[in-house]
C-alpha cells in the first residue's frame, strides 16, 4: 500500500475521496473502455485535474501532500508538465511555513526559462541550480514510468537529490514496483481500489 499510516485518519483524507469520485472518476464497465497515457487500457478512469482545479479539492490535495512533504522534508517540489504544474503551484500555495519552491519539467525544452534561474533547459520555475532535495508530484501513477523519467533529469541535469515521489492517485498497475526496482520512494494520498471498492 503506497498511502502513508495515518493519513485516512485525516478528516480531509475521507473528503478527498468523495471528491474525487465525483469530480475525477469514470468506470467504462470493461477492461478496455479507456487507452490511459501509459497505452494500457483500462474500466477505470481518473482526471485529477478537475480535482486541482476546483478550489476545496486542491486545497486539500495541497495541504495532504505538504503533511506528508513536511515528514519527508525537502526543499523543492516539482514535476512533468502537465499533470505536475498545477500540482506543484497548489503545494506551494498551502505551504503555510513558505518553505518549499516549485518547479517543472517540460517534457521537450523550449530553450528557454534558464536565462535568470540557471536551470537547465526545460525546467522552469524556481532556480534549483544551487541543488537541494527535491520531492516530484505526479497526479496519477500507472507504471510509475513518467515520475521516474523526471527522478532521472533532475538527478543527472542538476545538483538536486529526489528523495521521493508523491502522487495523488496510484493506479495499482505497477507504479509502486517499478520505483522499488528503481530505488525511489513512493507514496500516494489514494490508491484505486479507495475509490473503485
Amino acid at each position: 500500500m503506497t498511502v502513508a499510516d495515518g493519513l485516512r485518519d485525516e478528516a480531509r483524507w475521507a473528503n478527498l475521496v468523495e471528491l474525487v469520485k465525483d469530480l475525477a472518476f469514470l468506470d467504462g464497465g470493461s477492461d478496455d473502455a479507456f487507452t490511459l497515457a501509459s497505452g494500457r487500457n483500462s474500466r477505470w478512469f481518473f482526471d485529477m485535474k478537475t480535482v486541482m482545479m476546483h478550489p476545496g479539492a486542491g486545497r486539500i490535495v495541497g495541504e495532504l501532500m505538504n503533511l506528508r512533504i513536511d515528514e519527508i522534508g525537502c526543499d523543492f517540489v516539482g514535476g512533468l508538465e502537465l499533470g505536475a504544474v498545477p500540482l506543484a503551484a497548489l503545494v506551494v500555495a498551502t505551504d503555510y511555513q513558505s518553505v518549499r519552491r516549485g518547479f517543472m519539467v517540460r517534457k521537450s525544452a523550449k530553450g528557454r526559462g534558464g536565462r535568470k534561474t540557471n536551470n537547465p533547459p526545460g525546467v522552469e520555475g524556481t532556480s534549483i541550480a544551487g541543488g537541494g532535495d527535491v520531492v516530484i508530484l505526479e497526479d496519477v501513477t500507472t507504471t510509475g514510468g513518467s515520475a521516474i523519467q523526471a527522478v532521472k533529469r533532475i538527478e543527472q541535469e542538476t545538483p538536486c537529490k529526489v528523495v521521493a515521489v508523491i502522487s495523488i492517485l496510484d493506479r495499482e498497475e505497477g507504479g509502486k514496483e517499478a520505483f522499488e526496482a528503481a530505488g525511489i520512494r513512493f507514496e500516494s494520498l489514494l490508491v484505486r481500489s479507495d475509490i473503485t471498492g
